[in-house]
């Protein structure tokens, strides 16, 4: 089957967030603003007291990675929440590691309208109890949601999910299936990836477009290899074409002369209007008043939230 394309890539510059934290923001920067259904992607790097302290979050669920140590918080805040999430550093006799940095990913998925006010849960992963896939010797797979290569997660994701942390050798290539109706994009941690199809320098989808003032641009010579193949390079977000009618299943992957390593995450589009404040993600402005006086009142899921103080925020 013929691979899907890449239909633009935006690089993610650093910027200060939070608390001690620098954080490269790929979806929710202006070029990608949304992308149903996912609303943010930031990876970050946090120093030893720093991090993000006692906050709210409604009608979303967040997918936190710690890079290093290879866990997975995957909360869905539902209703409503407060926490911080301020990484300790802590070694089993309750002193100090000699890491002073947490580097990690955090993802932002919407909840569909019938979801959003549901009970919030959380689903901890250590790294040992996620799944890999190895296609091929040279490549893993972590298969934190939904499937690939005959290898499947158990979390339970009620908007449907992809989310694979791929590692890949030298001069290695794989070919990741996705649903259909799926959108998705990667975002590239390390290295270089070669993405499509192989063909001569002559195809027409070899020079489309050229590069904007904001680092974004779309299929074009410009970055593309003499094969048309697209190629990414870290700290970028590419997004990926539809399926062209259901024709195209599959995106193909490849690494030259340089490891990589990279997430590729797709998932179900939700068509559903976003209204967005802050960490308040609901579908109508009506909704977002309701959740900001629901917040203030400690009521309707806030409960706490006019007591609670987290330990590690404070």
């Amino acid at each position: 089957a013929p691979s899907r394309t890449i239909t633009r890539a935006v690089l993610s510059e650093e910027q200060a967030e939070g608390v001690g934290a620098r954080v490269r923001r790929s979806i929710g920067r202006p070029e990608l603003r949304n992308h149903d259904p996912f609303l943010m992607l930031d990876e970050f790097l946090v120093d030893k007291n720093g991090g993000f302290p006692d906050h709210p979050h409604r009608g979303f669920e967040t997918v936190t990675g710690i890079i290093g140590p290879g866990d997975v918080q995957w909360m869905t805040a539902g209703r409503g929440i407060v926490h911080s999430e301020m990484p300790v550093f802590g070694d089993d006799e309750g002193g100090e590691k000699a890491l002073t940095k947490a580097h990690g990913l955090q993802l932002w998925i919407n909840l569909p309208k019938e979801h959003k006010m549901c009970d919030p849960q959380y689903q901890e992963l250590l790294d040992t109890e996620i799944p890999r896939a190895e296609p091929q010797p040279g490549v893993v797979i972590k298969v934190i949601a939904g499937e690939s290569h005959g290898v499947q997660s158990k979390v339970y994701t009620r908007t449907p999910t992809m989310f694979l942390d791929v590692t890949m050798e030298p001069n290695k290539v794989i070919e990741q299936r996705l649903p259909v109706d799926f959108t998705g994009f990667i975002y590239m941690l390390s290295g270089r990836t070669y993405l499509g199809d192989s063909y001569d320098s002559s195809h027409p989808n070899t020079n489309t477009n050229t590069n904007n003032n904001n680092g974004q641009f779309v299929a074009s010579s410009a970055n593309t290899n003499n094969q048309g193949q697209f190629v990414g390079e870290a700290h970028h977000t590419l997004t990926f074409s539809d399926s062209n009618n259901g024709l195209q299943e599959i995106l193909r992957i490849e690494t030259k002369d340089e490891p990589a390593r990279f997430v590729f995450i797709a998932g179900q589009p939700l068509n559903e209007p976003i209204v967005q404040h802050g960490p308040f993600v609901m579908n109508t402005n009506e909704e977002i008043y309701e959740t900001f006086f629901d917040f203030r009142n400690a009521v309707n899921g806030f409960e706490r939230a006019n007591q609670w103080r987290s330990t590690a925020g404070n």
